[in-house]
């Protein structure tokens, strides 16, 4: 009998005997939370009284009803030691802290109503060093990100055979806020993560495909919503400086910290001025405040708010043509005019309410307020032989929306069955939405799209989970209803134009673990992702929604007490696929695409403070109505392969080193241009005393030349009088050494 059974067995013998002291007195119920000794809410906990348990639910909260005084509430959960609470007399709603445990391979279990996956990654976020956004996206396995304009812009994703560009196939989100922008002035979907400090995230949650019914426009290729601390563990200061004038400072200060209130503020400040010969003038504020209380035993109210601005110039793309002949270095530009400025500041509100101990219902009001510029030359000198090709894209937007789930649990014929209801409104309100020619980013030449634009979703979702024995089955149905208006202020009369669509999605998952440490899984549905309301207006608005048809085959196992393996097969077709192209403001249709691929995940933890991870995928995506030889999906990645090596010991030194690697991929339909692949290395180290905090990182460990984001496109220099498609690009960071001091108080 190991030690985890002989807890649960004395545990038991504890509470048969606390129970039979209270024979005879009148039963009641309890409601509680259950949460870390710093205040954050510990999901899915196990609370048992006798024989009977209950989970707790996303704020830590539970009812248990037939409690009587003296019973011994027994709490497990896989990240945290266990603990016993004994019930007294005059408790009505109580708080139970769990102190946390080294999360370890060897506690995570594998069984059918728990997501193995995403416990991997929490092993991965908290032994990895995570210093931006990009860092937290590059979590998920499978993802991969590049920067292509000075730091400040958003940044292109890679997943599952999809250039995503700045995220139309990949939906993201922060506490549940959508992140990508519909109908941005640069592209469907665009998501800017670089309001979200890293520090502050405490739970990263995804999936892949589209089977997740809480999860609609972009979430065709996968999801990823990161969970925000309720609380911190202590304040602290931390300062970061580096190579290519890289300089950060971080201010995270702990409020109130009691069991009904929980708050704290995080700012930081960020510049750098890159490798690029011409600087990147990259400044970058944030502030992010949280508060979370509960007035009653059965209300949960939080209140974020958060504040974001950045401003940066920028190289751009530059053609293989130009270094090649001197004209510039690796690191030089053709136009060093571009760049841009932006801005976010959102606030939401929740409030959770337990209706029973089997029912309960989340509520969430959000808005955010942002404004958006951007400078950018494509095409260097190919459409404006003497000005040049610079455009100028803009919007300002509010977005305001909604979120209701209503959640149930109970018993029919031997199931377990959970039950979700979602509702789920969002309006964007884009004024001045722009594109137009400027030259040294001060004169205007031309208008191409100016108007403001007006665009609702409203979306609701019925999923359910049953569990019986080795089975979950999950079928789900979500319905999007989708509004568009665009007014094209360079129209000479006032002549708004509307159109609508409505979708439907079905999905279903079913799990199945015949055995402990082993679960089979198979996830079909349909997703889709909308369009820029410029087209949705032009044309039948549901022949620009293209919906995204999937599959997924696979099983997750765990060999031995340290090892995970996960394989999946994956199967996705789009019923169009749409380009954007941001110079002429347009949206291209490509054909029907179809994408197939397999996945391999490992984690491996040979000695308790030495893990490692491998994270591999290929992909086969073709155009499946173009000609054979011309049927290649420009930029999607075919091979990818991340892994690291990770040490922790119990001194308080730690190490890590990381590889990730993107294989060679077709630039066009043709793959007669193609992006070069590469793979790079990063090292990081450091100690953590208790209060003080040292860290050293260095990316690039080798020094490699790659090239993090390409593209084959038609350009001109000034120089040139015909114009050459190529391969252009944005190097990747030479070698690049930073060091980080910390201090918590």
């Amino acid at each position: 009998m190991n030690s985890y059974q002989v807890n649960c067995f004395i545990f038991t013998i504890l509470g048969a005997l606390l129970f039979s002291n209270g024979l005879g007195q009148n039963a009641r119920q309890i409601s509680g939370f259950v949460l870390t000794e710093t205040g954050s809410p510990v999901y899915n906990a196990k609370v048992l009284n006798g024989g009977t348990h209950v989970h707790t639910g996303r704020q830590g909260e539970f009812v248990l009803t037939g409690v009587l005084t003296g019973d011994s509430l027994i709490v497990e959960h896989l990240y945290y030691k266990n603990k016993i609470y004994v019930v007294l007399a005059e408790d009505s709603i109580i708080y139970i802290q769990l102190s946390q445990t080294e999360l370890i391979l060897e506690n995570i279990e594998v069984e059918a109503n728990l997501d193995a996956l995403n416990n991997m990654s929490q092993v991965d976020l908290n032994n990895f060093p995570v210093n931006s956004s990009q860092d937290l996206l590059r979590l998920v396995p499978g993802l991969t990100t590049g920067q292509h304009a000075g730091g400040g812009k958003a940044e292109q994703i890679f997943l599952r055979g999809f250039d995503v560009d700045h995220g139309t196939d990949v939906a993201i989100s922060t506490d549940g806020l959508p992140v990508n922008m519909v109908s941005h002035a640069h592209g469907q979907g665009y998501a800017d993560l670089h309001f979200l400090i890293p520090e502050t995230v405490e739970k990263l949650d995804w999936g892949k495909g589209p089977y997740e019914a809480s999860k609609g426009d972009f979430a065709t290729a996968g999801y990823v919503n990161f969970s925000t601390r309720r609380q911190l563990d202590s304040s602290l200061i931390r300062a970061e400086a580096g190579m290519f004038g890289h300089r950060r400072i971080l201010a995270m200060l702990k409020l109130a910290d009691r069991k009904e209130v929980q708050s704290y503020l995080a700012t930081e400040y960020q510049e750098a001025d890159g490798p690029f010969e011409s600087s990147q003038n990259l400044n970058r504020i944030n502030g992010f405040g949280k508060i979370t209380f509960t007035p009653s035993h059965t209300d949960l109210i939080g209140l974020t708010a958060s504040h974001f601005f950045s401003s940066w110039d920028a190289s751009g793309q530059i053609p293989q043509r130009a270094i090649d002949s001197g004209t510039i270095s690796r690191f030089g530009a053709i136009d060093d005019t571009e760049g841009g400025i932006t801005q976010r500041s959102q606030i939401s509100v929740d409030h959770d309410k337990w209706l029973s101990d089997h029912s309960r219902i989340s509520n969430k009001l959000f808005y955010t307020h942002y404004n958006f510029l951007l400078y950018s030359n494509f095409t260097f000198y190919l459409n404006d032989p003497v000005n040049g090709d610079q455009i100028r894209q803009r919007e300002q937007r509010n977005m305001i929306g909604m979120q209701s789930v209503y959640q149930h649990d109970l018993k029919l014929l031997g199931f377990s069955v959970h039950t979700e209801l979602g509702l789920y409104l969002r309006h964007d309100n884009v004024n001045n939405t722009e594109l137009s020619r400027t030259k040294n980013r001060d004169t205007t030449l031309s208008r191409i799209q100016y108007g403001d634009i007006r665009q609702t979703n409203y979306a609701s979702y019925f999923s359910t989970k049953l569990t019986r024995g080795c089975w979950v089955v999950s079928p789900a149905i979500r319905v999007d209803y989708l509004d568009f208006l665009y007014r094209n202020a360079l129209e000479p009369t006032y002549n708004p134009k509307s159109n609508t669509a409505a979708l439907l999605s079905p999905k279903l998952s079913i799990l199945y673990s015949p055995a402990r440490q082993v679960q089979l899984f198979l996830k079909a549905g349909k997703g889709f992702h909308s369009n820029s309301a410029q087209v949705a207006t032009q044309q039948d608005a549901k022949k620009t929604l293209p919906a995204a048809y999937s599959a997924d085959l696979g099983y997750i196992w765990k060999p031995g007490r340290n090892l995970f393996v996960s394989m999946a097969y994956w199967h996705l077709f789009l019923e169009q696929e749409f380009v954007y192209v941001g110079d002429e403001g347009i949206v291209e249709p490509a054909g029907k695409t179809e994408r197939q691929g397999a996945e391999l995940d490992l984690r491996y933890q040979p000695l308790r403070w030495l893990i490692a991870n491998l994270d591999a995928t290929y992909t086969f995506a073709r155009l499946t109505e173009a000609t054979t030889g011309e049927d290649r999906i420009p930029l999607a990645p075919t091979f990818t392969l991340t892994g690291s090596l990770s040490a922790r010991m119990r001194s308080g030194m730690y190490a890590s080193i990381r590889m990730r690697n993107l294989a060679d991929r077709p630039a066009n339909e043709k793959n007669s241009v193609v992006a070069r692949g590469y793979t790079i290395f990063g090292l990081s180290g450091g100690y953590q005393a208790a209060r003080l905090g040292l860290e050293l990182q260095i990316e690039n460990l080798f020094d490699v030349d790659w090239n993090e984001t390409q593209f084959s496109t038609l350009t001109r220099l000034k120089d040139e009088t015909e114009p050459v498609e190529e391969i252009h690009f944005t190097p990747g960071t030479p070698l690049s050494v930073r060091a980080q001091l910390t201090y918590r108080f």
